[in-house]
């Protein structure tokens, strides 16, 4: 059974505690959030940003080792950069879907047993994969407003899809992009390029080194466009596996 804690969060402990594979462990207002933070009883934690008596952002800082979701009416992307630099697993904009958050509750916690059986995602749907890849992209600082955005999505969707497309990226992987966007190859690569060029001219680096864990790049090293794509590409496939 996954043990949720839940801070700020009005009205999520009923709707939670109809899904019998989670138990509610505790749920406080933000002044009350620290001491059942410290004694570590929640595999995941619900928790808004604005809270009276305590700052979201501070617990996120604070407690690295939880494996925070947030929940918050806050919509500016500002907030969601600095909640996910911050190590939050997710971002979700209230009002929340509630499939939508059980669903992430379970993302964060694959592998959790429920008694001898061991719960792990199979797949995992089109939503959920475009809610990924966006969350790594606001992560990294690739603004949605650009072309390469959408570019670059799908190129990470095909790799997944279908993995030895990578090794074929301009007879390929561009032409499959162009058709769907009614563009050239050519323009294709072009918008991607720029889209990689200015997470690096941000300079989070550091957040696509924590997104994998290790330190992948550094601020000389920049990946070409297929170097790029099939990194995300085998971080989605690993996180959907058996």
């Amino acid at each position: 059974m996954i043990k949720i804690g839940l801070i700020g969060q009005d009205g999520l402990k009923e709707k939670l505690s109809e899904n019998d594979k989670f138990q509610i462990v505790f749920d406080v207002d933000g002044k009350d959030a620290r001491q059942y933070l410290d004694a570590n009883i929640a595999d995941v934690v619900i928790t808004e940003l604005v809270m009276s008596g305590e700052d979201g952002f501070a617990l996120l800082e604070k407690y690295r080792d939880v494996k925070f979701i947030v929940a918050s009416e806050l919509k500016s992307e500002v907030f969601v950069i600095k909640s996910l630099d911050l190590g939050a697993k997710y971002y979700l904009v209230k009002p929340v879907e509630y499939n939508v958050l059980e669903q992430r509750i379970l993302n964060v916690c694959e592998g959790v047993k429920f008694g001898n059986k061991v719960v792990r995602q199979k797949s995992v749907s089109e939503r959920t994969l475009d809610e990924r890849i966006s969350n790594i992209f606001v992560s990294v600082g690739i603004p949605a407003h650009i072309k390469g955005y959408q570019f670059l999505r799908e190129g990470i969707k095909l790799a997944v899809d279908n993995p030895p497309i990578i090794n074929s990226i301009t007879k390929s992987l561009y032409p499959s992009i162009a058709a769907k966007f009614n563009t050239t190859s050519s323009k294709v690569e072009r918008a991607i390029r720029h889209a990689i060029e200015v997470a690096w001219n941000r300079g989070k680096i550091e957040n696509i080194n924590s997104i994998f864990g290790v330190k992948v790049y550094n601020s000389a090293e920049k990946p070409t466009n297929g170097e790029f794509i099939a990194l995300l590409a085998d971080k989605m496939l690993l996180e959907c596996a058996y």
